[in-house]
């Protein structure tokens, strides 16, 4: 039992791995969101990580992320995530944000190539990791608001 177990978990691991995936190499989707906070509207150009090949990869192996720029996980609705920094040697700041585009939790200053497990803390529709110290900067706090067209927009 031990040993189908062990099998079934290299299996997993060996779908969702990176390196011989299809997309590993191919490109994301671009899009833009835009961060609204007290101190203001903060536009950011994303890639968009919506399959589970792409969201298995990640920013995994990027050297550098300009300011400006992430990557938004888009979970398809509302879930509890947990994410981690495999093989990822940037810090990040990761916002995990509601369908409505309400952030509901950030995990600030990222651990590079660590597997320790940043969870949600609750459901999520997303996840959007930047730069580490973004947060910070911009002053981004739990209850403010993403826009970006996969989230509803409040009525």
């Amino acid at each position: 039992m031990f040993r189908l177990r062990y099998v079934l978990l290299i299996a997993i691991f060996s779908f969702f791995s990176p390196g011989d995936s299809a997309d590993a190499g191919s490109d994301f989707e671009k899009s833009t969101l835009t961060i609204i906070t007290k101190s203001g509207e903060h536009r950011f150009s994303v890639e968009l990580a919506e399959t589970p090949r792409q969201r298995a990869q990640g920013l995994q192996g990027r050297s550098k992320l300009p300011p400006g720029t992430g990557m938004l996980f888009d979970f398809k609705a509302d879930q509890p995530v947990t994410m981690w920094m495999k093989n990822t040697p940037i810090s990040l700041d990761m916002l995990f944000i509601a369908a409505d585009g309400a952030v509901v939790n950030i995990a600030s200053g990222t651990e590079p190539l660590s597997l320790k497990y940043i969870t949600s803390d609750g459901p999520v529709r997303a996840v959007l990791e930047v730069l580490a110290g973004t947060v910070r900067v911009l002053g981004v706090r739990k209850g403010d608001r993403i826009a970006n067209h996969i989230f509803d927009t409040p009525k």
